[in-house]
């Protein structure tokens, strides 16, 4: 993978983690939890609260974003990238699909 598809690949996986977190922090908010700070206290408590079920995965998700936030090591960037692709991805599906059925769609 080039060098600029992974930095492109870091900065969607940014991006989508961002707004993931920033929704489950306000559907949190929205069900009277209060006083959650950033996205690993969002993250332990939608696990606390069966919203997602790889409590493990986001957090590695987290992690991941950091370094990829940090790193201007190639061989790090590429495997952030494989982890976006292979174990990310799907955790983004299943919030999809878990909110989806909240909202009683189809």
């Amino acid at each position: 993978m080039a060098d600029a598809d992974v930095r492109w690949r870091q900065r969607f996986d940014n991006f989508t983690h961002e707004l993931a977190w920033n929704l489950l922090k306000d559907y949190l908010q929205y069900q009277g939890i209060e006083g959650i700070i950033g996205s690993r206290d969002a993250t332990r408590l939608v696990f606390q609260n069966n919203l997602i079920s790889d409590g493990e995965g986001w957090m590695a998700m987290i992690k991941a974003r950091n370094q990829s936030s940090h790193t201007y090591n190639l061989e790090q960037a590429q495997a952030i990238a494989r982890d976006v692709a292979d174990r990310f991805a799907p955790l983004f599906g299943a919030l999809r699909e878990r909110f989806t059925a909240l909202c009683g769609e189809p």
